[in-house]
């Protein structure tokens, strides 16, 4: 299997739902987020070029976090979700993975240092 990930980032705030009184996640604040989205394919998948897809293929998904998602606030963005990072992950590869067939994983960071990730479970033949 081969693999490719680009990066993204946008800002936005939020609010989270669910937790204690004095906890400061529960008052609206902001971060400058980070998307990593990964794809895959066999090496028999692979494009005339070699491909597992174009980069430039992209664009659209960057067109998307610009208008949905750059400068909002997430609990307004993100239906029926709580926006932590990991909801956050679970919905962007929901919206996309039938847009990008070869989409395995997503990648969201809120700070420099802190990442969640999801990776649904294929099933295997």
């Amino acid at each position: 299997m081969l693999s490719i990930s680009k990066e993204f980032h946008f800002s936005a705030s939020h609010v989270l739902d669910s937790l204690p009184p004095d906890h400061p996640c529960g008052r609206m604040h902001g971060h400058n987020y980070v998307f990593v989205i990964e794809l895959a394919a066999a090496p028999d998948e692979l494009t005339e070029a070699g491909f597992v897809r174009d980069y430039r293929d992209l664009a659209e998904f960057k067109n998307w976090i610009d208008t949905t998602l750059d400068h909002r606030h997430l609990n307004d963005c993100i239906p029926e979700r709580n926006p932590s990072a990991e909801n956050i992950a679970m919905w962007v590869y929901e919206v996309w993975s039938p847009r990008i067939p070869e989409l395995v994983a997503i990648r969201v960071s809120e700070t420099p240092k802190t990442w969640a990730e999801y990776r649904p479970v294929r099933a295997r033949c």
